[in-house]
């Protein structure tokens, strides 16, 4: 299973050729693939726990042992890089602001375990009804609302610091539609590093810290409790690691000319299983990365090793204090620019699930469906019964799914719904 035969002479791909999983080329090149990996998922992993408070170093650690623990369960077979999901961060602030940040570890670890219990159900029974119960419509405005529901997060940060967040938002921007292959796809990465010399030139940065900070050292570990109150927050996010990991075996299996499906199950398992062990130490919640699928797309290297050297050389760069410590000092203005991009990019997937399924929106069913949704999450609306919290993204969830079957089942009942809707083709979200 841990052996790769060498592709080729193992310095060149031809032009119609790729290097399959079970293939690496020479250790030099494979290594340098992995650290273009590291380089992909560098710029969103640490936005993560800067955005949350998590420990970056514990973030780092676990995202390499996670994608490690990912490539065993999946036997090789599946080349991915598990990094930080940003599904999480809205329940995450609110459960670290109702409580504190071992509430929203457990609610991490809760949902964790969940995605490797429905991970072992889809080994066994496949995905259909994951389709059934949830249809693009449903999945997309889940995934919609989502990302829109943490527009206010993006907005608080963008006001501290006007110019340097509009600098670093214009940067993204400016990165992604001038530069191809691997810059291209560090877009986000490249502008957090103009916006942040931006911001040490306006004085915005306290580098004290770093200067503190040890070479070498364990990461900060801290660990979760269970609130049961908070969990109902996190379930909505089960949704978009189905999707996730979904989308990413199809579009993996797609550039291989293999099918995949078959190994949905075992995706779904290691990233609960990654996300459950990072909660358990104070790490930020796993998910299969989009950014490294377009590394794989741009070099034709599908080699599973390129994803062993990443996950190591990750695990290192966590060993570093100074690391974490001066990925702490990125100030505010920053983070409101580039969240600008990314919570709004994580709203218009929920968009590209319905135009990629044809959803047919003069459907009044679909209608309704989509538009209380997104309203209940946009607005925050948030309830509290005996304890138990459901905000935005939860009931927005719930909404989506109660009035979807109940019109549908009317609809049917009645005669006015007959035609089915076409099944979602997901796209892996970060």
């Amino acid at each position: 299973m841990f052996r790769w035969t060498l592709h080729g002479d193992g310095r060149t791909v031809a032009p119609d050729a790729i290097v399959r999983p079970e293939e690496r080329l020479a250790w030099p090149l494979t290594i340098g693939i992995g650290a273009q990996h590291v380089i992909a998922m560098f710029g969103a992993t640490f936005l993560v726990p800067l955005l949350t408070g998590f420990p970056p170093s514990t973030t780092l650690l676990f995202s390499g042992i996670g994608t490690l623990l990912f490539l065993v369960i999946t036997r090789n077979r599946v080349p991915s890089y598990l990094g930080s999901s940003f599904a999480f961060i809205s329940p995450i602030m609110a459960s670290t602001q109702a409580h504190s940040m071992g509430a929203a570890l457990g609610g991490v670890l809760v949902t964790g375990v969940l995605l490797a219990l429905l991970g072992l159900l889809v080994g066994r029974i496949g995905t259909g009804w994951i389709r059934a119960l949830m249809p693009p419509v449903v999945m997309g405005s889940i995934v919609a609302l989502i990302g829109f529901n943490l527009a206010p997060t993006a907005y608080d940060n963008f006001q501290q610091s006007s110019v340097t967040a509009t600098i670093t938002l214009f940067a993204v921007v400016l990165c992604t539609v001038l530069f191809r292959g691997l810059l291209g796809r560090i877009s986000v990465l490249l502008g957090v590093l103009v916006g942040y010399l931006v911001a040490v030139a306006r004085g915005e940065v306290d580098f004290e810290p770093v200067r503190e900070a040890d070479w070498l050292g364990l990461p900060e570990f801290h660990h979760p409790t269970i609130e049961l109150g908070l969990l109902p927050m996190f379930l909505p996010v089960v949704v978009v690691l189905l999707a996730e990991n979904v989308g990413h075996v199809s579009s993996v299996g797609l550039m291989t000319g293999r099918n995949l499906d078959h190994m949905v199950g075992r995706t779904l398992v290691s990233d609960g299983l990654a996300t459950t062990l990072s909660a358990g130490f104070g790490g930020s919640p796993t998910t299969t990365y989009g950014e490294n699928i377009g590394v794989m797309s741009a070099t034709r290297v599908y080699s599973t090793a390129a994803y062993w050297v990443a996950g190591i050389v990750a695990i290192l760069l966590s060993l570093s204090p100074k690391v974490g410590a001066l990925i702490f000092t990125i100030p505010p203005g920053v983070l409101g620019g580039v969240t600008f991009v990314l919570y709004g990019l994580i709203g218009i997937v929920g968009v590209r699930m319905w135009v990629d399924a044809k959803v047919d929106f003069s459907r009044p069913k679909n209608q309704i469906t989509a538009g209380v949704a997104l309203v209940v999450g946009i607005a925050n609306v948030t309830w509290t019964i005996e304890g138990v919290q459901l905000t935005g993204i939860a009931l927005g969830t719930l909404a989506a799914l109660a009035i979807y079957h109940l019109m549908d089942r009317l609809g049917r009942l009645t005669g006015t719904e007959t035609e089915t809707e076409r099944e979602p083709e997901p796209a892996p979200v970060d």
